[in-house]
This record gives structure tokens, sequence and C-alpha cells, in this order.
């Protein structure tokens, strides 16, 4: 069965604490077929050439600092994927377009975090990807690539933030250009207006100030362009705001 491609924003290590969103992402999981191997594109993994991480079970990389002591000893012992490894090289490799394998990168928060809600029982192998530019094009185009994976039981999936300042984060209403950035947001793939995502930058109200940096929205583009043919027909699964920040999550086929 041909597997869907997501993007979804994955919270910071206390999602764990939130009954909503933990449920909405078990239920979102509970609703796809079983994948056969997870492939993640994390935004906190920026690596040129493009990384494939281990493909053996190794430590996560808690790439935090500041938390309580608990979320320290959160573990995911997925196994590797090292066919799917072989498959992602293949079909990425190419004239200046090189591949990299970094054997001992474990799983980040932004791998982890969800798939600790959506696949509790880490009986799936998982793969992570890293990202070796931010450039929307380059990325759509490695999903591009990577779209064919999808038929072979590969669940691709983005993981990022859909708005990202941590300056903006609050117990309170979101701030405007939260709100407004992810309305526009979810506008433009609503009537898949890929052009304008491509150029959200200049596009879209306020980026700079949803984005400071835009790793956060960067692994869109990669789901993107492994549900291309399928852009007009994607749904928002997971919206609303943590701490003040939009947690939009979309699935495309």
């Amino acid at each position: 069965m041909r597997m869907p491609a997501l993007y979804l924003s994955h919270g910071a290590p206390m999602l764990a604490d939130d009954p909503q969103w933990t449920k909405e992402l078990a239920g979102w999981s509970a609703n796809l077929p079983r994948p056969k191997a997870i492939l993640m594109v994390s935004a906190h993994w920026e690596e040129a050439p493009l990384a494939l991480g281990a493909t053996t079970t190794v430590p996560l990389v808690y790439d935090f600092t500041g938390f309580e002591q608990r979320f320290y000893q959160v573990t995911y012992p997925a196994p590797g994927a090292p066919e799917l490894a072989e498959q992602v090289t293949k079909l990425l490799r190419g004239p200046g377009t090189p591949v990299q394998h970094v054997p001992d990168r474990g799983l980040d928060h932004g791998a982890y975090v969800p798939l600790v809600e959506m696949y509790p029982d880490a009986d799936i192998p998982v793969l992570q990807v890293s990202l070796p530019a931010l450039d929307p094009r380059r990325l759509l185009e490695v999903g591009r690539r990577l779209a064919p994976l999808r038929e072979e039981g590969v669940l691709i999936v983005g993981s990022g933030f859909f708005t990202h300042n941590l300056r903006a984060m609050t117990t309170g209403v979101p701030q405007s250009v939260m709100t407004e950035f992810d309305d526009w947001g979810a506008r433009a793939l609503a009537t898949g207006d890929l052009d304008a995502l491509l150029d959200f930058e200049h596009k879209a109200p306020a980026a700079r100030l949803a984005h400071p940096r835009t790793e956060h929205f960067a692994p869109l583009f990669v789901t993107l362009g492994a549900g291309l043919d399928e852009l007009a027909g994607q749904r928002t699964v997971i919206d609303g705001f943590w701490y003040g920040l939009a947690k939009r999550s979309t699935q495309l086929g």
C-alpha cells in the first residue's frame, strides 16, 4: 500500500506532558497503514552533503538543555534501516550530489519525540536524513526523488514546527504574527499554491518573525516534494497552537 507523506510539528520534549497533542499524534498514526519503515527529516539536523544517520540502534541525541532530568532518560530503540539507507543513497546520489553516512548519529528530538507518541512500541525501522540546505526548491527536489519509497511502504515524515520563534512563546493568546502566518500557510496548502509556499519568505505575512531561521519550515518542502502529485488533496490533521506556536501538521496521500 502506498504510504502518505507527512509534515508534522514535533514540539519540545515536554510534548509528552500535553494530553491533547499526544492523543492527536496517536490518533493520526492509528489511521495510517502500518509503515514498513519510517524516513525522518528533522529540523534539528542540518548537514551537507546530505547525510544518513545510524542504520543500527544507537543512543538518542538529546539536543536540548535546561529540561528536567526525566526528559534525558527517554529511550526509543527503534531498529535501524540499512536497506532503506541503500535505497535512499541510490535515489539521491548523483553527479554533484554526494550522500554521506554518519553511523553514530542517533535520532534527535525532532524525530523521536513525535515517534514516541505515534509508534510507542519502537518496532518500526527508522532512518533519519539531514537537511542538506534550507533552500525550498532544493528540498522539494529531495522529496521528489524520495517519492518512490512511498510505493514500498515507507512513511516519509518532515518534522519541524509550522511557526518557530522562541521569543513569541506564551501561555496566553498567540501573537498576531503567529496566527497570521498560520492562516496564510493553511490557505496556501489548501489551494495547492506551491509557488507561494516556495517563496514564503517574501509572500507570507511576517515570515521572518514567524521563522527567524527557516529550518523548522524547511522539512515541509521535502514532504511536498514526496507528495507533489497529491498536493491538491493535502489535508491538515492537527492544528491549533502550543505555547503560542502554530502546530499545524498535514498529510498528503
